[in-house]
């Protein structure tokens, strides 16, 4: 299954203005308000309200509450607008317990949660993976009620999410090391339809784990024919793999500011001629191949005046390469080499030797750059 796939990113975006939605993070906010104040005042609050990070105060409803022997369970629906979001519709559920005298808050992951198990994410191994700006949208919640009501804030907050292990598989949690479901996200607990946050997010963490274990030479592939060819020409493991996508830009200047020593980029001959022509984002809807550009850059390394204006008549980046593969002229190493340069324009001065593969659509290395300095 593609990346694209995986994340619906590649649906088209409506032409209507799009409707918001709210993150993971908000709707555990709200079922632990929710819960709390059931656990403790013996009712459930429906709808509830929260305060997120820039003010806004949305209001949710609950699908599901139980109270049982010392615990109280309030479960929200997410929503996430008009995103094509993994966890739209997902069943997002908060079970409040008393915990030890002076224990504080402690975060525990339910079903459909993941673990932390590799280093180099926000949260530490071994912990719920429950990200900082919810785990302090809660625990803000927790104290606010607990000064109220002067009572002590020791608790215990289990998140799960039904299906969440599913769920996982159509993200990049195992990746990462997260195991056992999904993440508990979000920074400002909206959801900006067709933002492509979440993406670029997992990119940036992906990165981060990277670093933290040590590996020296990271792949960032387009799709998923030019991930397993990479993979089997270097073997990477999995912490070394790179969900790039579209994303190059968010790649690369990610490793601007947090360098590995080598990179491998690897993709089809229409993704990197935009790399090439300095496109940062590659989404066939965002950028396009330039074909008279094309058939400039086929003259600049031989070509006849013939085959450079067959170039600029064609109808896609596939049909140009193949006109320039008749006419044996080497576009795909010369546009493998400009990728390459934009690649470091990008990265500026940062310690990162890159090289580029362009790779066909049944798997073959079209090209190979030599390592850049």
């Amino acid at each position: 299954m593609s990346k694209k796939e995986r994340m619906n990113i590649g649906q088209e975006k409506p032409s209507r203005e799009l409707r918001r939605g709210w993150t993971t993070g908000a709707c555990a906010t709200a079922a632990t308000k929710s819960a709390l104040n059931a656990l403790i005042l013996g009712e459930f609050l429906d709808p509830v309200e929260i305060t997120l990070p820039k003010g806004e105060r949305p209001s949710f409803s609950l699908i599901r509450e139980s109270a049982v022997e010392g615990t109280a369970s309030a479960s929200i629906i997410k929503d996430a607008g008009d995103d094509p979001d993994v966890t739209h519709l997902a069943e997002i559920c908060a079970t409040l317990c008393h915990g030890k005298k002076g224990s504080g808050i402690i975060f525990k992951a339910g079903n459909g949660v993941g673990t932390v198990t590799k280093a180099g994410l926000p949260i530490e191994v071994g912990e719920a993976a429950i990200n900082p700006v919810p785990r302090k949208l809660m625990s803000e919640v927790v104290e606010e009620f607990c000064q109220k009501q002067q009572i002590p804030a020791d608790f215990e907050i289990t998140i799960s999410v039904v299906d969440g292990e599913k769920l996982a598989e159509k993200t990049w949690n195992p990746r990462l090391g997260i195991l056992g479901g999904i993440s508990i996200l979000g920074t400002t607990g909206v959801v900006h339809p067709f933002s492509c946050s979440a993406w670029i997010h997992s990119i940036h963490r992906g990165i981060d784990v990277s670093r933290a274990n040590n590996v020296t030479h990271v792949l960032g592939a387009t799709g998923s024919t030019s991930e397993k060819t990479a993979v089997s020409l270097y073997d990477f493991p999995d912490e070394a793999v790179l969900d790039m996508g579209d994303f190059a830009g968010g790649l690369l200047k990610y490793l601007r500011q947090n360098p590995v020593t080598r990179l491998t980029l690897a993709g089809g001959f229409a993704k990197f001629t935009k790399l090439a022509q300095g496109a940062m984002d590659l989404h066939s809807g965002r950028s396009q191949v330039d074909m008279e550009w094309l058939a400039e850059q086929t003259k600049s390394i031989g070509s006849s005046p013939q085959t450079a204006n067959e170039i600029r008549a064609a109808n896609t980046a596939l049909e140009a390469l193949q006109i320039s593969d008749r006419a044996n002229i080497p576009l795909a190493s010369h546009i493998a080499i400009l990728a390459q340069k934009t690649a470091k324009s990008i990265l500026r001065d940062a310690p990162v030797s890159v090289e580029v593969l362009i790779i066909s659509r049944d798997g073959k290395i079209l090209a190979h750059t030599d390592w850049s300095n």
